[in-house]
Parts: C-alpha cells; structure tokens; sequence
C-alpha cells in the first residue's frame, strides 16, 4: 500500500507573513507608479516664466573690455514661487555676444509676480561698440539674453532654457 505525501501544517502567522508580500509589493509599487505622475504632471504644468531688459549700466573698463550690470525682470506665470537656484546668461547685442556669465545666488520669484535680477557681465569692446554705434544711429538695441536657470518648486527641481529677444530703447530704458 502506497502512502500519501502529508501536508504540511502551515501556522496562521506563517500565512499571514506570505499573504502580506503582494500586498506590500503592490503597495509600494502603486507608491512609485503615483510619485512619477505627480513629477510628470507637475513638469507638464509648469510654465516658463518670461525675462525681460530693463537696463544695463557699464561698471568697469579694461584694456580688452570691461564690466556691465544688465539688469532682468523675470515674471512668474505660475501659482507657485520659483525659488532660483542658479541661473546661466549670455546677453548679445544684434548678432555679436557682449557677454556671459553665471548667477550662483538665490533667488525668489513670488506666484504671478515679478522680481528684478541683476546680473555682472564681463564683455569685449567688439560687442560693447556694435552696442554703441546702434545705440547712436537708432537710439535703440536689438538684444537677445538666453541661457537656462534651475528652480526650486514644490513639485521638484527644474531646468529650463530662456531665450528672450527684444529692443532696447535709450529713451527711458525700457525693453519690448
């Protein structure tokens, strides 16, 4: 006569331990799944705030060229601050680069408002004087300030390019 195999007597903690895994598992993969739609519906929310030239003041000369404070207003669009963490520039004037460079500091730009930014230029005389003579036939410039900057939001951190064209008038000061 045959016998048959005997079953093994599970205890009921032994089964509650083996019933809980998928459910873990489940749990933390619904965890992940929402967490990466939350930073992909907030990175398709976010709009791009605009940067603006308001003025620029040369604040030393060189032999090769010199120094000038250009100075942004950037507005928020969304209905969040943007808490800047770095910013990178390159300011040109018509077609020729007066200068680049780099904002390591903080700063703030409140929900659907504005903040002015100052940024240091280090620039050479072959765009400071391509600055100077359409300054002088037209009493305007043509610029175009790009580069990118990374902010903080509450739904992540972001890089983003800008890249602003417009035209600078010496009346008033003011950039479209």
């Amino acid at each position: 006569m045959k016998t048959l195999p005997t079953t093994r007597r599970w205890s009921s903690r032994a089964v509650r331990r083996l019933a809980s895994r998928p459910v873990m598992l489940v749990t933390l993969a619904l965890g992940v799944a929402g967490a990466a739609a939350c930073s992909t519906l907030g990175r398709a929310s976010f709009k791009e705030p605009d940067v603006q030239l308001r003025e620029f003041t040369i604040t030393g000369l060189g032999l090769t060229g010199g120094s000038v404070d250009v100075v942004l207003q950037v507005y928020n669009p969304n209905g969040y601050k943007l808490d800047a963490l770095k910013m990178t520039y390159q300011v040109d004037v018509d077609s020729i680069k007066l200068g680049d460079g780099e904002l390591d500091g903080r700063f703030v730009v409140p929900e659907k408002d504005s903040s002015i930014v100052r940024l240091p230029v280090r620039f050479t005389y072959a765009g400071l004087g391509a600055a100077g003579r359409s300054m002088l036939n037209a009493g305007t410039i043509n610029y175009r300030v790009r580069g990118d900057f990374t902010v903080a939001t509450p739904i992540g951190n972001f890089t983003r390019p800008y890249d602003r064209r417009g035209r600078y008038s010496s009346v008033g000061g003011n950039g479209r």
